[in-house]
């Protein structure tokens, strides 16, 4: 379980054996089951997740309706607006599969930010790429249609595919389940 963290670190920095030591005794390692909720809409939080291994989702309830907002897997992370915000989180966070996730608070990565500086610089080289990241795919949203929003999915997180259920696969490219299958229909019918 540690491993998968400290290898991921390993891409942006070395950590010495007193670096992971003292990140093993914050206790940040928990696994989750399959649909658990890490945070209701309502409640106020403290806690950013980190997915080692699985998949969260994050999604609002409109009218009784889950709108999928997005899908962590292996290597992301998410802040909910609310530890920012201090206000309640308007959004839920629940995990798709049974998940290992490092979970942290703001108190805590200051104490680590104090103790080990090169721990900020990496927040905030990872801060800064998911902050592009979600640009780009919001920008991508809002300029594509359904069809070419689950290419792009068959493109670029084809994981996603064989992972997600197709009610929620449907709602994150902004359709219902009926109109998913049409589409997947029409991309079968042009590829053959």
């Amino acid at each position: 379980m540690h491993n998968l963290l400290f290898n991921f670190i390993s891409n942006y920095l070395t950590l010495d054996d007193a670096e992971k030591e003292n990140l093993i005794t914050l206790n940040i390692f928990h696994t989750k089951k399959k649909g658990a909720i890490l945070l209701k809409e309502g409640q106020r939080s403290n806690e950013g997740y980190f997915v080692l291994k699985g998949c969260i989702r994050t999604y609002y309830v409109i009218d009784g309706e889950e709108k999928t907002t997005a899908f962590y897997t292996e290597m992301e992370g998410v802040t909910p607006h609310s530890v920012i915000s201090k206000k309640p989180s308007e959004h839920y966070i629940a995990c798709n599969e049974d998940s290992i996730l490092v979970i942290s608070n703001p108190d805590m990565e200051s104490e680590i930010f104090k103790k080990f500086p090169k721990f900020e610089t990496l927040c905030r080289i990872l801060s800064e790429e998911l902050l592009a990241k979600q640009q780009i795919d919001f920008d991508q949203f809002k300029t594509s249609t359904p069809e070419q929003r689950y290419l792009s999915l068959l493109k670029n997180r084809p994981d996603l595919i064989q992972r997600i259920p197709q009610h929620q696969l449907a709602s994150f490219i902004g359709v219902k389940p009926q109109s998913l299958s049409r589409i997947r229909s029409r991309i079968i019918d042009k590829n053959v």
